[in-house]
């Protein structure tokens, strides 16, 4: 296997060590390239000497395995689940690059994309034991409860788009219901459900913003008012656009960081693009990594600087 060095940009310091971190990578729509972002974040912090557990939970649909060129273990989150192991560590699987494990996502039964509560904080309390400086969450499309709740309890949560309409108008969508679902899911806020429905289900046409809903909750009550400005705040996810073409692609992470302000009141921070390459495709049919099989593609550098950017988000 042909191998990449880390970039000068990288900080040393930031390499190792602290608390261990979870970031999560989602999207409004499939396809949008969420398995490649994860496996090559990992393959980055794996060379500035991490140690990193990648976890599939897209539930029902797990292919980061292709991405880092393995096969489907033996073990996967079904067996979790289903109790034929009560350790989540049993479910590490090493792979062929220095620092990287996988656990993978279920793969048998249908219904296992439809986890209770229970199963869930089990998952999260798991997580947290699991022995690592990074655990990446590779999770699912779309807005269901599973996929909200996993990048909400992320340390970072990162969301992939691609430069078309679809998948930005998905990115938009996932944004409100996961900004929705933080909302609801505080219970100091519980008394203003109605309120945050109506700004959450507002179109960016309509003056109802998030400042509008603070303002009214301050007039009424500051103290609860300031609760929800304070959970608003919190809320920083991280946009990269991938198979950017052009200046105007590459643009489009800007412009969503503006219009995420502007009518939502949420902090989108832009922490970079992937450059449209063939290698891509290339490296999924030959199922091997991306970064380690194509070491001199342009999204070596691509990826370098996001990582970059996206550690020093979490310092």
């Amino acid at each position: 296997m042909t191998g990449i060095r880390a970039s000068d940009n990288f900080h040393a310091g930031l390499a190792t060590g602290g608390p261990q971190k979870i970031w999560a990578v989602g999207g409004g729509k499939g396809g949008v390239g969420k398995s490649l972002v994860t496996a090559n974040v990992a393959i980055c912090l794996a060379l500035m000497g991490n140690k990193v557990v990648v976890i599939d939970l897209d539930l029902g649909g797990a292919n980061l395995h292709t991405c880092l060129g393995i096969s489907i273990p033996d073990m996967t989150l079904s067996d979790y689940l289903n109790k034929r192991t009560r350790d989540l560590s049993d479910l590490v699987f090493p792979t062929k690059i220095p620092n990287i494990s996988l656990i993978s996502g279920a793969q048998d039964e249908m219904g296992i994309a439809n986890l209770k509560q229970t199963h869930k904080a089990k998952i999260l309390s798991s997580i947290k034991q699991l022995d690592a400086n990074y655990v990446l969450l590779d999770l699912g499309a779309g807005t269901a409860f599973n996929t909200l709740d996993f990048f909400l309890a992320a340390d970072q949560g990162v969301l992939v788009a691609l430069p078309e309409p679809t998948s930005i108008e998905n990115t938009y969508r996932f944004i409100k219901s996961v900004y929705h679902r933080k909302l609801k899911m505080v219970e100091e806020l519980l008394d203003l459900g109605p309120l945050i429905d109506q700004v959450v289900n507002a179109k960016l046409s309509q003056n109802s913003t998030p400042q509008d809903l603070i303002n009214q909750v301050l007039e009424i009550n500051p103290t609860l008012g300031g609760k929800l400005k304070m959970e608003i705040n919190k809320f920083r996810p991280k946009i990269i656009i991938n198979q950017a073409r052009t200046q105007a692609d590459i643009d489009i992470g800007h412009s969503m960081h503006i219009i995420c302000k502007k009518y939502f009141g949420i902090h989108l921070d832009y922490v970079g693009h992937l450059e449209y390459d063939a290698t891509v495709w290339q490296s999924v049919k030959r199922r091997k990594p991306l970064l380690m099989e194509f070491p001199n593609s342009n999204l070596v550098s691509n990826f370098d600087q996001i990582v970059h950017n996206l550690l020093g988000f979490s310092t």
